[in-house]
């Protein structure tokens, strides 16, 4: 736990770029149903988007939080990683298709559970040569050990 405690209020990973394609949100699109012109077509898009062309689902960039986590850290001793959910979620600028984004984490808070640790991660998503980040979100992690 004092392990945890020290890193409260630090950034703790910050992920690789990740290229959002086309394909992979009009894959998405599938996947959810939600095929809003807005994302899966892109010459509608351009034409009349204020973005100027087709953006990924807020949820598609909420989904990669999990990914860019686990590929920049790691919690060696933990048997378990839990997605317990969110407090937070605002998406204040869009991802525009084709951008590449990167993850950054910060530990807002740590506490004992029952068996292991619930974490609560600030997490921002920035496009590539954005100002402003993508998505902002209060994410909570259990760690189980033992």
């Amino acid at each position: 736990m004092a392990e945890w405690q020290a890193l409260v209020g630090r950034q703790a990973a910050v992920s690789e770029w990740v290229q959002i394609s086309q394909a992979q949100i009009d894959s998405f699109a599938e996947l959810t149903g939600d095929r809003q012109w807005i994302h899966v077509d892109p010459e509608r898009a351009r034409r009349e988007s204020p973005y100027g062309g087709p953006i990924a689902h807020g949820f598609l960039t909420l989904s990669l939080l999990s990914r860019l986590f686990a590929e920049a850290t790691s919690c060696d001793g933990a048997r378990v990683r839990i997605n317990y959910g969110l407090n937070r979620v605002r998406f204040p600028a869009p991802v525009p298709a084709g951008s590449r984004v990167r993850a950054r984490f910060i530990l807002a808070s740590a506490e004992e559970i029952a068996g292991g640790v619930q974490a609560v991660w600030d997490a921002a998503l920035h496009v590539e040569g954005a100002e402003k980040p993508s998505l902002v979100a209060e994410w909570v992690v259990r760690y189980y050990y033992g």
